[in-house]
């Protein structure tokens, strides 16, 4: 039986406990949040996270995004990190299916603040996501083995063979205008993968996601870029649509900064390995 005394001694025990476990979380709250206590510095920007900038992207997708030395670096990856600074706040990247991100579920789910995955900016895409001003202009490629001579789609579907896409992708929306039933993929990991092993022939790719493969003896060493060309499009960052304008206005802001300040040219040229043949133009 508990004597009057001693449960006045246990209570008071247990209150200086519970005291200093909610100060070791405030501590943990405060580091966490940063300067700024969690809150973003620009005023109405709403953020899944307090102190993280939470961004959707498909990985791998170099040289956009993707897994090295134990966190996730690239062309994206920098241009978002300008955004979260000035946000007052840090990056944290979530790796989802394209196709999730492209609907808008992925935003709409609470999942993430942005999109940023290397998508290009299309009329269907805008009735599911509120894009960014463009960053980034798109070119798609053709990669095959060496010495094989394909250098067009329409060679393509003339000799039956085996192409290769990532699903949701522009590359293949115009695989189908050809009339093409080709081969999908969730990433272009294994996109890659499919052409090493010999299940299909050729793949169909964003040109500096192809261009970053060819980096690798193991591939450059078999493969080649038989083909490029632009599709007039860009890609954007995209935010929740409707819902987070101030966030999205933001983004705007810091990419037309980097533009202007050199600092977009020294980030391309740091990931895609050569000077930009022209700079994002507003849409």
């Amino acid at each position: 039986m508990i004597t009057g005394s001693l449960r006045r001694r246990v209570i008071a025990v247990g209150a200086l406990v519970l005291a200093g476990a909610l100060a070791l979380s405030a501590c943990g709250d405060d580091s966490d949040g940063g300067d700024s206590g969690g809150a973003p510095k620009v005023a109405g920007v709403k953020l899944v996270k307090d102190g993280k900038l939470t961004v959707c992207t498909s990985l791998p997708y170099p040289p956009f995004q993707y897994p090295e030395g134990g966190k996730t670096v690239g062309f994206d990856v920098d241009m978002i990190d300008l955004v979260a600074k000035k946000l007052g706040v840090t990056q944290e990247i979530v790796d989802v299916k394209f196709d999730v991100i492209k609907s808008g579920a992925a935003l709409n789910s609470g999942r993430c603040d942005v999109a940023a995955a290397g998508m290009t900016i299309t009329d269907e895409r805008k009735q599911n996501l509120d894009f960014s001003a463009p960053y980034f202009p798109e070119s798609i490629a053709l990669l095959t083995k060496k010495g094989a001579g394909v250098t067009s789609l329409d060679q393509v579907k003339a000799q039956n063979l085996r192409l290769g896409v990532q699903t949701g992708t522009t590359s293949l929306d115009e695989a189908k205008k050809k009339g093409l039933s080709p081969k999908e993929y969730d990433d272009a990991g294994k996109q890659l993968l499919a052409l090493q092993s010999g299940q299909i022939d050729v793949i169909l790719q964003d040109l500096p996601v192809v261009n970053d493969w060819l980096k690798k003896p193991e591939v450059s060493g078999k493969y080649e870029r038989s083909a490029q060309f632009p599709t007039g499009m860009q890609y954007g960052f995209a935010v929740r649509k409707g819902n987070n304008p101030e966030l999205l206005k933001t983004i705007d802001e810091t990419i037309k900064t980097a533009v202007q300040d050199g600092t977009w040219k020294k980030i391309y040229v740091q990931w895609i390995g050569s000077e930009p043949e022209s700079t994002p133009a507003a849409q």
